[in-house]
């Protein structure tokens, strides 16, 4: 029997790779919702439109593109009494940037919280069997992170060697009590409400919280995406601003291909209802915006054109490695199969002309 999915944000990096990853398996059909809200927010150089068309042309009659606003209740709610019930919904529809959310809050909050919570209420309402997962993010514990005793070395900030949580940040992390951001705390209700439809209701849901996600499809601007634009900027000579910290900000990149494939695991058996993970490369895959700068110019034999900014954005990570203990623990089987070499490499080839 045919299974079905829905993906939301299904142009975006995490939800084309996920479209992708369900459609190169057997039996599969997927609906894709999708209404390039990136490329209106950012401007062209973010939309998603492009990977929509690579989408169709790859699979013309498994991949199903539906064009529709999460915020729009009578919009998902057709959604899904026309194509549902569905065995699999990934939620990865988001407004993701840091600083947009500060001058366009309303927005940002109605696309991260309320959007969400339409998603979850249709769920509930007509497919409530379905597997769901929530992608969330790091920004929900605020900047917590920057309570911990970090070191200043040449090109980072980082825990020392014998910290407990010097392999990455567990689950044990607190929501409250910290500066968000408004994109951080519009996250963080949209990841809140997926838990407790998932302990109120006992629905299938699962959350992962993910610091930086890349990998080539990721369509890199300069307020979102920022290991891709970094890259772009060293590729095409641009000049990149970072945003204070010396340039020593230290961040766990997971490739998508990775983060699909613990979403797999969990479809393939699910945690208890509303159990959050907190989910990266950890030692494998991280590194700071100067050695970002350092490795592309290696892979590239080009220099980077850049500058410091003395100005922080309020309520960034100094240092945000992830821990992926509590996932690992419960599916031995995943594994990160990007390293930080071979997602560097990756992007900066995707810049080949």
């Amino acid at each position: 029997m045919i299974k079905r999915a829905l993906i939301t944000g299904s142009s975006g990096l995490v939800g084309s790779e996920t479209v992708r990853f369900l459609l190169r398996q057997s039996g599969w059909k997927v609906y894709g919702v999708d209404n390039n809200m990136r490329g209106k927010m950012f401007g062209q150089e973010a939309s998603t439109l492009p990977e929509l068309e690579k989408l169709v042309q790859e699979f013309p009659s498994t991949f199903i593109p539906v064009e529709a606003d999460i915020r729009l209740p009578e919009q998902m709610t057709k959604i899904f009494k026309d194509y549902g019930p569905f065995d699999f919904i990934v939620h990865c529809a988001a407004q993701p940037a840091h600083e947009w959310s500060t001058n366009n809050s309303i927005t940002d909050f109605q696309i991260n919280a309320y959007g969400t919570m339409v998603v979850l209420e249709c769920y509930r309402q007509y497919s409530p069997e379905a597997v769901f997962i929530q992608v969330s993010s790091s920004k929900v514990y605020g900047d917590s992170v920057n309570e911990l005793p970090l070191v200043e070395y040449d090109t980072r900030f980082d825990l020392p060697e014998d910290h407990p949580m010097y392999e990455g940040v567990g689950e044990e992390m607190r929501l409250e009590g910290n500066l968000h951001s408004l994109f951080g705390a519009s996250k963080a209700c949209g990841d809140i409400m997926a838990k407790e439809y998932g302990t109120y209701f006992k629905l299938p849901i699962t959350i992962f919280r993910p610091v930086c996600i890349t990998g080539p499809a990721h369509k890199g601007a300069a307020i979102h995406g920022y290991l891709a634009y970094l890259v772009k900027c060293v590729a095409k000579g641009i000049k990149y601003t970072v945003n204070g910290y010396k340039g020593k900000q230290v961040r766990d990149n997971i490739h998508s291909f990775d983060l699909v494939s613990a979403f797999w695991e969990v479809f393939k058996k699910t945690p208890e209802p509303g159990t959050a993970y907190n989910i990266g490369s950890g030692r494998l895959s991280n590194n700071s915006i100067l050695e970002a700068l350092s490795q592309s110019e290696a892979i590239l034999g080009k220099k980077a054109l850049y500058e410091i900014s003395p100005t922080t954005r309020r309520g960034d990570h100094i240092w945000c490695i992830y821990s992926a203990k509590k996932f690992r623990a419960d599916y031995p089987d995943w594994k990160v199969t990007y390293d930080n070499n071979r997602l560097m490499e990756e992007l900066c080839k995707s810049h080949e002309s």
